[in-house]
């Protein structure tokens, strides 16, 4: 059975962590506060009493000795508030007389500096005494002279001031759980109106969130937002996707409706020949937006593994072009991820090898690197390359049956439309080995 049930709520959590830890600091403080004080006090008192001492041992100098001559007495007790004893060898005062058996002892033996002495206390006489004794010579006259103060008054006066600093902390503590819950409450008002934001997000009043959110909310708000723009984004390729189906297939199928139809015609090689040739550019339509239905685009929570990803195709292009060397060239670890989606990087770097393999001469090299927070794939080809009139062409936007033909056609536009996706570049030119250099430059997210 648990002893402690986890809180459901995050103002529930901030409350058990942080209450009980500002009463204990609280209460803390107001022991340390006592055992401060204590110590405070009695070296105040410790240095008055000392101060005291040596009053009175100037005035018996001055007096040579003669203890009776001192304005003791009410005067003493009255200006210092303090309990004397002096004893020289013909006489002995102790004022009051009530403080004789405390003081009494300390003035045949005790040694000098300050002492406390505790008694049960009769009549008078206090419980508790801090006193302070000093022994010197007038001439050949041995002088003993106490001082002393009742620690009773003392400690009293120090429970008091106690006492009200722990109704002070008590207020304090009070303060501190209004100010928590205070700073708790203006602290959650973001998730509050997040959560209404995602309210109204649901009913279709808004399609995207729009709040001021903190500092600390603003990565969940980006994320989500993000997460409806890649729907959007979905639901928009898939249209598009019927849409082309829908223009593309109706002239072959209508073309080979219209064959079915005649029955004048027999179905001889050359018009079996035509229909083959129609439901290929069918099926190679199919198959094309098939690819581009499957591209994810940003995705939170997605990476992958591009030195390992690279490894691999780079084997698969090997077999597939066993004339051909395919060549890696990065720094980047193992281990190293992108923050991109493992279909997509593959789409990416298998159209550009692909398309490198077909026209290149002996080599294809890869390069993986990053540079000021961006993500590089660089593919380069020793083949005839590209005349750069015809490099701003290469990977445009639109679906045509001819792309499909050996060369830079349907790979380079998949490849384009994927990195714009991730608001990168795909750029082209002539590499140093005179074939074609392609450059995909993504920002990383």
């Amino acid at each position: 059975m648990t002893l402690f049930k986890k809180p459901v709520s995050v103002k529930g959590t901030l409350l058990v962590l942080l209450l009980p830890a500002g009463i204990g600091l609280m209460a803390l403080a107001w022991l340390v506060h006592g055992l401060l004080l204590d110590r405070m006090a009695r070296e105040f008192v410790e240095s008055r009493l000392k101060d005291e001492v040596a009053f009175l041992e100037h005035q018996i100098r001055e007096s040579g000795g003669r203890i009776d001559t001192l304005q003791t007495g009410d005067y003493f007790q009255e200006v210092f508030h303090h309990s004397f004893a002096i004893q020289s060898p013909d006489r002995t005062l102790i004022s009051p007389e009530s403080w004789t058996p405390l003081l009494m002892p300390l003035l045949e033996s005790g040694p000098d500096g300050a002492t406390q002495v505790d008694s049960r206390g009769s009549g008078d006489s206090p419980s508790s005494i801090l006193a302070y004794r000093e022994s010197f010579q007038v001439g050949d006259t041995p002088i003993v002279v106490i001082v002393s103060e009742d620690l009773g008054a003392l400690k009293r006066s120090q429970a008091e001031l106690h006492a009200w600093t722990a109704i002070v902390s008590i207020l304090l503590i009070v303060l501190l759980v209004a100010v928590i819950w205070l700073g708790i409450t203006l602290s959650m008002r973001p998730v509050v109106t997040l959560k209404a934001a995602l309210k109204r997000l649901q009913d279709g009043e808004i399609s995207r969130i729009a709040v001021q959110a903190p500092e600390e909310f603003q990565p969940l708000v980006q994320q989500l937002n993000q997460l409806l723009d890649s729907l959007d984004q979905r639901l928009e390729r898939s249209r598009d996707a019927l849409a082309n189906l829908s223009h593309s297939v109706k002239t072959p199928i209508a073309a080979t409706r219209q064959i079915l139809e005649d029955t004048s015609r027999p179905l001889d090689a050359p018009i079996r020949h035509e229909m083959a040739t129609r439901l290929g550019d069918i099926d190679k339509q199919l198959e094309a937006e098939m690819r581009r239905s499957r591209f994810a685009g940003p995705q939170a929570g997605k990476s992958a593994y591009p030195v390992k990803q690279a490894r691999d195709l780079l084997w698969m292009l090997g077999r597939l072009y066993p004339e051909k060397s395919f060549e890696l060239s990065s720094e980047l670890m193992e281990e190293r991820r992108w923050p991109l989606e493992e279909h997509d990087l593959n789409e990416v770097l298998g159209n550009l090898l692909d398309n490198a393999g077909k026209w290149s001469e002996k080599t294809v090299e890869l390069s993986l690197l990053e540079e000021d927070g961006r993500m590089i794939m660089r593919v380069e080809d020793d083949g005839p390359g590209v005349h750069s009139e015809s490099l701003s062409s290469l990977g445009g936007r639109g679906l045509r049956l001819d792309e499909q033909t050996p060369g830079h056609g349907l790979g380079l536009a998949i490849v384009r439309e994927i990195t714009e996706r991730y608001g990168g570049t795909l750029t082209f030119d002539t590499g140093a080995r005179g074939g074609l250099r392609a450059l995909v430059d993504i920002p990383w997210t």
